[in-house]
């Protein structure tokens, strides 16, 4: 992980699926959990994926709220 990152889950929207325009940071964590069940997408996409259903899974996503409001 990237400390740039944590602040491209705040900004970079979801770019496909049921969540399309959806914040990364802000997608449920059942969606998060499917891809981690299913295999998450190649790229920095699935990077960023992955890293955020981390930060749901262990109850950190707290941890966003300061990127969010710069």
């Amino acid at each position: 992980m990237y400390p740039a990152d944590l602040e491209r889950l705040v900004t970079l929207a979801m770019p496909f699926g049921k969540y399309k325009g959806r914040l990364i940071a802000d997608l449920p964590g059942h969606y998060l959990n499917w891809f981690a069940r299913e295999g998450f997408p190649p790229g920095e996409i699935g990077r960023l994926l992955a890293l955020m259903q981390e930060l749901d899974h262990n109850g950190l996503s707290s941890l966003l709220e300061p990127l969010r409001r710069k």
